[in-house]
């Protein structure tokens, strides 16, 4: 599978807070989180980013609580993945438990600029920057998790798994 989209370009250390404040974890559907999501770092994304889109950060990208509300907010806000220097932890978990594909690749981060446009293979981990022409290499996702990532995340995952009987 291959994305591609234009870049939104963030520093080291965005916390799940400023990805989806505080204030909005009584919603819990990505539609009602999309209009919140980075409105305290960023005002003007949610009502200018497009489907397809692609985040890319710095170092630590999801730290701070635990909580689902950051990858499904972004996945509401129609961000196809995310290329960042390295993930807090459990941010990468419960990206792939939505369905919200992330890749760790330095190099590709340190590359884009916001309006940049990437185009990422997932299963090879290939990260394109259309606009410099470089190519870098992160590593691709396992057939498994990519099923997990095609099927919307964890939950419909084994939701389909159970009703196939498998």
């Amino acid at each position: 599978m291959k994305l591609r989209g234009q870049v939104w370009k963030y520093g080291d250390n965005v916390d799940t807070d400023a990805i989806i404040p505080a204030r909005f974890l009584n919603l819990s559907t990505p539609g009602e989180l999309a209009p919140h999501c980075m409105e305290d770092v960023d005002p003007s994304f949610a009502s200018t980013v497009k489907s397809g889109d692609v985040i890319v950060a710095g170092e630590n990208f999801g730290c701070g609580s635990s909580r689902e509300h950051a990858p499904l907010a972004i996945r509401g806000a129609g961000v196809s993945c995310i290329v960042a220097r390295s993930f807090a932890r459990i941010f990468y978990r419960n990206a792939i438990n939505v369905g919200l594909p992330i890749l760790e690749c330095p190099a590709a981060a340190g590359d884009a600029e916001r309006g940049h446009e990437l185009e990422v293979a997932l299963e090879t981990g290939e990260v394109r920057n259309l606009t410099t022409g470089r190519v870098f290499q992160a590593e691709g996702y396992p057939p498994f998790m990519m099923e997990i990532i095609d099927a919307g995340g964890l939950v419909p995952y084994t939701r389909g798994r159970i009703e196939a009987g498998s």
